[in-house]
């Protein structure tokens, strides 16, 4: 599985956090991170140029046969018990995943046209580096959820 990401640097908490729970994932589901730098964006014009570049830079990363889901807040909210049934469901197909998360100013339209699911954290807008730590926790949950274990008592 890879978590692919636009920015770089995260801040010293969130590199701790995903750490510890890819520590806790790497022998069921290990989680391979792939940092992007963001595009450029323009002082004063609109950042479609940015996002493209992104968009380019996250499609590059991908082979035709892997499985793509883009985080982005129009798309479908699971619940850890959904996400745990979704984990479940993209080891049965047992093609390489990966999890996108744009930019500053979400995803380029051939993002999202190449993604087969887009996964919606909620109507809250998060720092795209809480993202990482979010999803990744989330992934363990759901690793937890499928494995019988007592980490999750939602």
């Amino acid at each position: 599985m890879r978590l692919i990401a636009i920015g770089e640097h995260m801040p010293g908490w969130v590199a701790d956090g995903l750490a510890e729970y890819r520590k806790r994932l790497s022998q069921a589901m290990p989680v391979e991170l792939v940092e992007i730098r963001p595009g450029r964006r323009a002082r004063h014009g609109d950042a479609g140029h940015a996002t493209h570049e992104e968009g380019n830079a996250l499609l590059a990363q991908l082979t035709r046969d892997t499985q793509v889901v883009a985080l982005d807040g129009r798309g479908k909210a699971w619940s850890s018990e959904d996400l745990a049934a979704q984990l479940g469901a993209w080891r049965m197909v047992g093609r390489d995943l990966a999890l996108l998360i744009g930019g500053a100013d979400g995803h380029a339209p051939e993002v999202l046209a190449r993604a087969d699911q887009t996964w919606s954290l909620g109507p809250l807008t998060l720092p795209h580096m809480l993202v990482r730590l979010l999803v990744v926790e989330q992934l363990y949950r759901a690793h937890t959820i499928l494995a019988g274990h007592p980490y999750h008592r939602g």
